[in-house]
Parts: C-alpha cells; structure tokens; sequence
C-alpha cells in the first residue's frame, strides 16, 4: 500500500495552492471575530495569506461565513482549535477552507477527509502524529514545536519520511526559515506575528512583519530546494 493514502480513504485532502505558496499560517486570537477583518487585510498585503481563526475567540462560527466571502479567493480561512466533530462540523458547513486541531482528535480529521478539506491534527510525540497522519490528515501540526525545536523534523524523518508536518506554537518570525530547512511544509505562527495588532497596534507594522516573514520563508524554500 501506497503510505502517503490513509488505509480506507481514496485520497488524502490536498494541501492548498495559497498555503503551498506562501507556507505561512497565521493563527488568529481575538476577544471577538469580529475584530479580525482588517487584521487579515493587513496579512495579506504581506503576503501572509492562510489564516487560522481559533475557537478560543467569541462568535468565529458566526462571521466565518461573511470572512471566507469577503476575502476569497485572496485568503483562504480555515478554524482553528477544534476538538469535537460538532465544531468540525460547524466549521465546514460555515465554509472552512481547512480544519486544525491541537491535539490528535481522529474522528475530526475523518470529518474532514470524508469532505476532502483539508485538516492538520495536531500532536507531539510519534505515536500521535502518525496516528493522525494514517487517519488521512493533510500534514500533522507538530505542537507544541518549541518544546522539541527544529530537530525533531530530522529525526521523524527516518522512520517517517513521507510525513508532510506543519509545527506550530512558540516558533518566532526569525526561526521560521529553521524550520523551512529542516523539512516543514509550512509553517504556524500566532503571536510572534500578530502581536498588538488587535490591541490597537500599528497594521502598518503588522504587514512589514508579514512581509519580513513571507521573504525569509521564500528564501528557506528555495534555498531547500537547491540542495
């Protein structure tokens, strides 16, 4: 058997033409949802264009579907924090371009597959992430990827080498391109990216971030590709 397919799937959700572009997650943390518009207006002028709305922030179910309308196809939005298949469920009948858990939950990465959208389970040790990896996940969200650091990408390669992994947690604009090197698909930033921004912080500053990001993320891609 092909181990890229998960066992009793025809096909694994693909990763986005956005997020392959451009392999930069913003995760999205706010007292409300309906604070995140211009602060997605500012991401996206950096560039930074796949963008992650956590339910660990009030009424994201409810503006999820006027966001996806209003910024697709520049963005896609996908939610975020996920642990049941009610939010799974939610997430997608509201128009979810992708799902995220942080941690493994098989049966929302089957919500997700059964819909072919994709959905990045999140998990630490091995066992968890090829536990989602095998129920079909688009790529496997390494979490909390500070706590292990770049290194851990190598050593899951040996036994896992077709293991598509996104980290995510604690990662900083200028340890994104590690990351890149070391063999990620992408990578997840929240608060090293966004900071004040919805604190009543400069947007200006947020999309000079973004782009800062965008170009050392681009650098780290070819420069892996070279090799």
């Amino acid at each position: 058997m092909n181990s890229t397919q998960p066992a009793g799937n025809p096909q694994r959700p693909a990763v986005s033409a956005i997020l392959t572009a451009n392999p930069v997650v913003a995760v999205m943390r706010a007292h409300h949802a309906r604070e995140y518009a211009p602060v997605i207006e500012a991401l996206i002028r950096g560039g930074v264009r796949s963008i992650e709305l956590t339910l660990s922030t009030q009424g994201v179910f409810e503006e999820l579907p006027r966001l996806t309308e209003r910024f697709g196809p520049d963005a896609e939005i996908g939610v975020g924090t996920i642990t049941t298949v009610d939010q799974a469920r939610q997430a997608l009948d509201g128009g979810a371009d992708y799902l995220v858990t942080p941690a493994m939950v098989t049966a929302v990465v089957s919500a997700a597959v059964e819909r072919d959208i994709p959905v990045f389970p999140g998990g630490l040790t091995p066992t968890e992430l090829l536990t989602g990896w095998n129920a079909g996940a688009t790529a496997v969200k390494l979490f909390p990827a500070s706590a292990v650091g770049t290194g851990y990408i190598g050593q899951l390669r040996g036994p896992f080498p077709e293991m598509r992994i996104v980290p995510s947690g604690g990662i900083g604009i200028d340890d994104a391109p590690a990351w890149i090197a070391a063999g990620a698909l992408a990578v997840s930033l929240g608060g090293p990216l966004l900071r004040d921004a919805f604190a009543g912080g400069n947007l200006t500053d947020l999309t000079a971030r973004a782009s800062k990001l965008s170009q050392l993320v681009a650098d780290a891609v070819e420069a892996r590709a070279a090799k």
